[in-house]
């Protein structure tokens, strides 16, 4: 094959001097590698070549003469997609992305440990007196028994809560920092490992920003920030599972490297976890089935080959382990008495049932969407987007391609893009059914049951704005760097990154708010608390106490009479007395 005898010189000439110098060949120094033709012609010449191709720039593909002798043997070898492009971050947006990044990482993160620190002020509150008491007389195994024959069937529930509970109030004092660290240090390796499986290259920074951004989002956004990261009762059923979840998926990631037995760990870890999952949090159940349903019906079509059965497996045992445990919460004695708490006038399936539902799930979205610093999960994830253009690509001609194959490509696409928010959809509409079901009309204003789908739907802000700033970037390239695009995509990194640093700086009045509130309350805790102690050993059946509420939480005295007051029966309990009452004004 003839080549333009200029451009291989060009091209021989600019890998000699990178040599030389010990630096890396750069997108603009043009040379051709892959053609066996052209490194013949360049081996004939007695330059140096590299064996393995890195890429092929297009002013170099346009250099060989379309008359060339041989010259449809260039256009088939590029139309088979043998043809690689390297695109790296140019310099200003590097400059712009990773200190933006490390501001980012270093303002959400001195939010978390903010969060962190609180725990050690934490004090019981509401479910937490039951919770205590019954860790200290029933132990771990009675506590579950207890959920499962007389509370609600939650087992998975009542071992972790003994678990959590097994040393006094050490365990909710700590629970925040560990739910903090295990989540954080979750999303970054399973973030990293679905970018190696992309073949993306994000700086550390960049991952670290992003994930911390999502944890301070899902912490502190919300309606409640006290029910979200410090009560204990909270975490443990709708923050929990969520951790639960990133570790299996890291888990199943990783052992798809590996062989057979590695794959076989990984699913029987994926049905255990989703058993304990269905018998520790029911909207999660919900959440997570849904998303592992849609999951398989996207990876199901053409999967001849056994190794892709892998990831459908996992996906498969997921839904049957949420299945199993789901069946035995709902089948238990505890579930069975809490339902007649809330009996039903009319079936929910009715259409007056179904529409009140629907109405219900309209105003949690109403409240979600007034929380703007949401979209920070879109900004931090089009960060991420405009980083990870460092990755190789292969790139592929679609003249070749069959009209039937292009299409089914448009119409996948046009799915993946949509069947997200569809299933955000169904999932969040699930868990307003269940609240309804279980709580009754005003079920919908637990507010700390919206963390079971919060998580999945920042995780899928974060993938928007990843996959929009990667096509930005591709978009770039492919335009050859001209100066009104380079600026526009720097001013959208420059953006992206104002943008969150002003969605985390708009949360500090309220983690500042919540300091200030489970500080207080702690003071004044341990001041009642040495009172009360005091009291009861003294010999005293019957001691004051005063609410101290805090989170839109049940404390004693919120119900008429004593014997319906269950907050008031287990603060007694804790204290070992017969009764608590009202202090004398």
């Amino acid at each position: 094959m003839t080549v333009s005898g200029e451009v291989l010189d060009n091209a021989a000439q600019n890998h000699q001097h990178n040599r030389q110098n010990g630096q890396k060949e750069k997108e603009n120094h043009p040379y051709v590698t892959a053609n066996p033709d052209c490194q013949s012609a360049m081996g004939a010449m007695g330059k140096p070549l590299r064996t393995k191709p890195r890429f092929i720039l297009p002013s170099a593909r346009q250099a060989v003469s379309a008359t060339a002798p041989g010259a449809h043997r260039w256009r088939e070898w590029a139309r088979q997609g043998d043809m690689k492009l390297h695109s790296p971050t140019p310099l200003n947006q590097r400059k712009v992305l990773v200190p933006a990044a490390l501001v980012l990482a270093v303002a959400a993160g001195g939010l978390l440990a903010v969060g962190s620190f609180l725990g050690l002020y934490v004090q019981p509150t509401s479910d937490d007196w039951c919770g205590a008491w019954m860790s200290r007389e029933l132990g771990i195994l009675g506590i579950a028994n207890h959920f499962y024959e007389v509370q609600n069937g939650r087992i998975t529930n009542g071992v972790v809560t003994g678990i959590v509970f097994a040393h006094g109030l050490t365990g909710p004092k700590l629970l925040p920092f560990l739910l903090v660290l295990f989540l954080l240090a979750g999303l970054v390796l399973l973030a990293r490992g679905v970018f190696r499986l992309l073949g993306w290259e994000v700086p550390p920074s960049v991952t670290i920003a992003a994930a911390t951004v999502v944890c301070v989002l899902l912490f502190f956004a919300g309606a409640s920030p006290y029910q979200a990261l410090l009560w204990a009762p909270s975490t443990v059923s709708h923050t929990l599972p969520s951790v639960l979840t990133v570790w299996s998926g890291l888990a199943a990631l990783g052992a798809s490297r590996r062989g057979r037995p590695a794959k076989g760990l990984a699913l029987v870890f994926a049905m255990v976890t989703g058993v304990a999952i269905g018998t520790l949090s029911e909207p999660f159940t919900i959440v997570s089935g849904v998303f592992a349903a849609g999951a398989v019906a996207v990876l199901l079509p053409g999967r001849r080959s056994p190794r892709h059965w892998y990831p459908v497996s996992w996906c498969l045992l997921w839904c049957a382990g949420l299945t199993i445990g789901f069946v035995l919460l709902y089948t238990s004695p505890g579930a069975a008495w809490r339902r007649t708490q809330q009996p039903q006038q009319t079936s929910l399936l009715s259409s007056t049932e179904l529409t009140a539902t629907a109405q219900d799930w309209i105003h949690i979205w109403e409240s979600v969407s007034e929380q703007r610093a949401y979209l920070a999960a879109v900004a931090v994830g089009l960060i991420l987007g405009l980083a990870a253009a460092t990755a190789e690509r292969t790139a592929r001609s679609a003249a070749g391609e069959p009209e039937a194959a292009r299409g089914g490509r448009h119409l996948r696409r046009w799915v993946l893009t949509l069947l997200p928010v569809v299933l955000m959809g169904m999932c969040s509409f699930g868990v307003a059914y269940g609240l309804r079901m279980g709580y009754g009309p005003t079920g919908w204003t637990y507010v700390r049951t919206w963390s079971n789908f919060l998580f999945p739907m920042l995780l899928l802000l974060c993938t928007c704005g990843a996959v929009a700033g990667r096509a930005l970037t591709r978009w770039q390239s492919s335009g050859g760097r001209s100066r009104p695009m380079v600026f526009a995509v720097t001013a959208t990194a420059v953006v992206a990154s104002v943008a969150s640093l002003w969605a985390v700086a708009a949360l500090v009045p309220t983690v500042r708010e919540t300091a200030k509130d489970t500080v207080t309350r702690s003071v004044d805790w341990d001041r009642q608390d040495l009172l009360v102690r005091r009291m009861a050993a003294q010999g005293s059946k019957v001691v004051p106490y005063r609410p101290l509420r805090i989170g839109d939480l049940a404390e004693p005295y919120a119900t008429p009479g004593y014997s319906g007051d269950w907050v008031a029966q287990c603060v007694a309990r804790y204290y070992k007395v017969e009764r608590i009452q009202k202090p004398a004004p």
